[in-house]
């Protein structure tokens, strides 16, 4: 018998399976939205593993920069068919995938944002959920002035930020940990 406490990874378990994730989370917009790409990605831990046990949250502005939520400090604005919010659970790889409309710019309290995904990462061992960013890689003149990279001085941390293209969408590989551990936002 142990007389070691029990540890927060002992305490949190997979459960995120159970509760959260519903048929159509993944779906930001439905599969046939004009314009739809797919975010993609793996989630790894400290040492190089894939998280099969994760959930991916996205939450994110239309492709005019506009939220849905009286935050807005221009106003709400809904799109019809968008969502702008995505939940999308890691599969017995460690993948996740959410289908969505590329976000516009939103302004910011120092200038406009990036055109950018708010990214949160919940799984087992973590009391909390992390939270890092998702940008565009042919923004780069948009991603050069946003004052969320900019505020980034490390230029391989700010890489771990920066989507990587594909044919029908984008690629964002999420490391919790170790070399090239993705940046993390105390929000």
């Amino acid at each position: 018998m142990s007389t070691h406490p029990t540890t927060p990874s002992q305490t949190v378990g997979p459960y995120l399976h159970i509760g959260l994730p519903w048929p159509d989370g993944p779906f930001a917009v439905a599969e046939d939205t004009p314009g739809a790409v797919w975010l993609r990605g793996i989630v790894y831990d400290g040492a190089g593993a894939p998280v099969t046990d994760a959930l991916i949250e996205t939450w994110q502005a239309d492709p005019e920069g506009r939220f849905d939520h009286p935050d807005d400090p221009r106003g709400a604005k809904s799109l019809p068919g968008f969502r702008g919010f995505g939940r999308c659970p890691t599969d017995d790889t460690g993948s996740y995938a959410i289908l969505t409309l590329k976000p516009g710019p939103v302004p910011g309290p120092t200038g406009d944002q990036a055109p950018h995904v708010d990214v949160s990462v919940f799984a087992r061992g973590m009391l909390h959920r992390v939270v890092t960013r998702l940008y565009f890689p042919e923004e780069e003149s948009a991603n050069a002035q946003d004052p969320v990279l900019k505020g980034i001085e490390d230029p391989r941390a700010r890489a771990t930020l920066i989507a990587h293209r594909e044919d029908d969408g984008y690629r964002l590989d999420i490391r919790l940990q170790g070399e090239d551990e993705t940046v993390f936002f105390d929000i």
